[in-house]
Order: C-alpha cells, then sequence, then structure tokens
C-alpha cells in the first residue's frame, strides 16, 4: 500500500527537509492587522516577529479550513492508496479533527489522523519518522503503531521568556506579569493531557535553560539513543550556543535546531526557548 504522510505548518519542517521526504504540508494562519498569512508559505518566523513588534494587538490565528485538507486528499489520492495526517495537539487547536473530518468526506483515500499532542518540531519528529517508513513502503498500520511507541518518550519543555507577552494574550493578569517581570521569573511550561500547563517557575533565563538541560539528562541517564531538538523564537545565536554546550554534555545526543513560527510564537512571544527529544 503506497502512503502519503501529511502534516501541518506548526512541524516547521524546512521546505527541502518537506521535499526530500515527499512531506505534504497544509498550512495554519495568522491575522496581523487587517492581513491574513499562510504560515511557512507567506511569512517567514523572522518576518513575522518584526511586524508584530509594531502593532498595537496580539495577532490572532486560526486552523485550515477543513476544504483545505479535503483538496490536499483528493490531490494525494491520484497516487497514493492511504494518509497518515500528523498534527498539532488537538487540546490547543482544531486541525487533528478538521484532517480527521476531512478524511471521511475523501471515499477515495484511507486516511488514518494522528494527534501527536504536542507541536513544533517535536511534532516532526513524527512526521519524520512516519515519512522515512512510508518511503520504505510500510503501511499505515505500521506506522502508526511505530509513532505510538515513540509518544511514549516523548518529552519537551517550553520557557517562557516574555511574561508581557503572555499578558497582553490574556493568558497572564497585569499583576502577574508585574511581580514576574520585577522576580525574572522564567515559567517551564510542557503539555499534559494535549494541553500546555504550567511545570516550574524558575527564577532565571540561564536557571531555567540548565533546569531543562538536567530533564533531557535525566532520560539520558536511563540509557538508550536518543534524539533532540532545541527550538527558538528568534534566538538563533543563543540556540546554536546551547547546541554547543549540550553536545559537550550529552555527545550521544543528536541536537537539531528549530524554531517558533507565527502561530506557536504568537502564543509564547519572541526569546521563548525549548527543548524536547524522544528515545530513537
Amino acid at each position: 500500500m503506497k502512503t502519503a504522510v501529511v502534516t501541518d505548518s506548526t512541524a516547521y519542517i524546512p521546505e527541502h527537509i518537506r521535499k526530500q521526504f515527499h512531506i505534504h504540508m497544509v498550512p495554519l494562519q495568522v491575522v496581523i492587522g487587517n492581513e491574513t498569512y499562510r504560515e511557512e508559505i507567506d511569512i517567514t518566523a523572522d518576518e513575522f516577529y518584526d511586524v508584530v513588534k509594531t502593532q498595537d494587538k496580539l495577532p490572532t490565528t486560526s486552523q485550515p479550513p477543513t476544504g483545505l485538507f479535503v483538496e490536499k486528499y483528493e490531490e494525494l489520492a491520484q497516487e497514493y492508496e492511504a494518509v497518515v495526517s500528523i498534527h498539532l495537539s488537538s487540546g490547543i487547536s482544531g486541525t487533528y479533527q478538521g484532517a480527521v473530518s476531512a478524511g471521511e468526506m475523501v471515499e477515495s483515500l484511507d486516511v488514518h489522523g494522528f494527534d501527536s499532542e504536542i507541536s513544533c518540531y517535536v511534532q516532526a519528529f513524527y512526521v519524520l519518522e512516519a515519512a522515512k517508513m512510508a518511503l520504505d513502503g510500510k503501511g499505515p498500520d505500521e506506522i502508526l503503531a511505530r509513532l505510538d511507541v515513540i509518544k511514549q518518550s516523548v518529552r519537551a519543555y517550553f520557557m517562557v521568556d516574555d511574561l508581557a507577552h503572555l499578558q497582553r494574550g490574556g493568558r497572564l493578569s497585569s499583576a502577574q506579569a508585574l511581580i514576574g517581570s520585577l522576580l525574572q521569573v522564567k515559567p517551564i511550561l510542557h503539555f499534559v493531557d494535549k494541553v500546555i500547563v504550567p511545570f516550574e517557575k524558575i527564577r532565571t533565563r540561564k536557571k531555567a535553560m540548565k533546569r531543562i538541560a538536567d530533564l533531557l539528562g535525566q532520560d539520558v541517564a536511563q540509557g538508550g539513543t536518543y534524539k533532540a531538538v532545541i527550538i527558538h523564537a528568534k534566538r538563533e545565536a543563543e540556540a546554536k550556543e546551547w547546541q554547543k554546550e549540550l553536545k559537550t554534555q550529552y555527545p550521544n545526543v543528536e541536537f537539531d535546531i528549530s524554531y517558533f513560527g507565527p502561530v506557536i510564537g504568537t502564543h509564547l512571544g519572541e526569546g521563548s526557548m525549548a527543548m524536547g527529544w524522544y528515545k530513537v
């Protein structure tokens, strides 16, 4: 059975990698002022952060129209028999459900939805594994079984740098933002049951990043081989420096660097950092 792999833009997989592994992408949208942009198509992450600084109001985001998924699946039905469609957590977006609903509308294709229960390049871990298996001729059942195994070891922790940004988005009161800023609090967040929740409050950025690195170390100490990714919101130089340090600390872990694009960046803000990993 010839299987295609579909994901959405919040996996933030570079175009050349999508082409290399035949990954099909459906974009989410970000609305800035009166303009609507398709993420990863009409606007880059760097452009987004620059434009946001000029706006009084935070951007808004929206999931892909169901019809866009239908269109993509009908196009794939000309060449493929099945699709594994991997999307950001259903707890923070309706994208996964939209993909599943669209799949039910396309009778000529066997569509299997997969809720990554996470987002960004940690979501891409699933996508890349699925794409490689599909290219090797594996069918959806075997691919989904492997993704379920990966899910058992996936971890991801996000550090939010700008409490004022969270406050502007209505996710933090003005008083909390003021007190947090005075204390230099850097909240570490993670996904639990498909939604983002606080993990710990750390006093400084440096300590928060060290805490995340220590959490990786706890898993690595259990044995096995790990892949990890550092994710940044317009902090590429800092991400590269952190990668250098982590490679020295954990020489057996393979580290990549990715970014928070417009949709996720809207909710976390410039300066955010994260790391995710899984056992290979």
